[in-house]
């Protein structure tokens, strides 16, 4: 199993990269930035309730994590499972083949990691702002 592992996350890698001029390479531009829309709508809701970094909260805050979870995945859930679909389209177009795992690898980088960084940077900006 750990042999495999440096294959796959170099398909991976490989699929991200040269996957900019390929099909649907639109994904690289419209999955971040839909996750850092709501990222920034989360943040700012954040700030305003004088919450903690999102990422850290998830981190540090045992009792919390599962709430936070819960709102995190209601967020990101949607753009997630569009984010596996496209790619499942991609790699069928472009290599005829379907790897589930580097789809849900793919889903994370281009969703998930945009809209946890997001979230706390939204919150650390506007959290330092004077209210109004």
């Amino acid at each position: 199993m750990l042999d495999v592992l440096p294959e796959l996350l170099t398909r991976t890698w490989d699929d991200i990269t040269s996957g900019r001029h390929a099909p649907l390479s639109f994904r690289f531009i419209l999955q971040p930035a839909v996750a850092a829309f709501f990222a920034y709508r989360a943040g700012r809701q954040d700030a305003r309730d004088g919450r903690p970094l999102y990422m850290w909260a998830l981190v540090r805050d045992r009792t919390q994590r599962k709430a936070l979870l819960r709102e995190g995945w209601q967020h990101i859930g949607k753009v997630f499972i569009v984010a596996i679909v496209m790619d499942a389209i991609y790699q069928v177009i472009s290599v005829h083949w379907l790897y589930p795992g580097e789809a849900v690898m793919v889903a994370v980088v281009l969703a998930v990691l945009p809209y946890l960084v997001f979230r706390s940077l939204v919150n650390r900006i506007l959290g330092r702002r004077p209210h109004a």
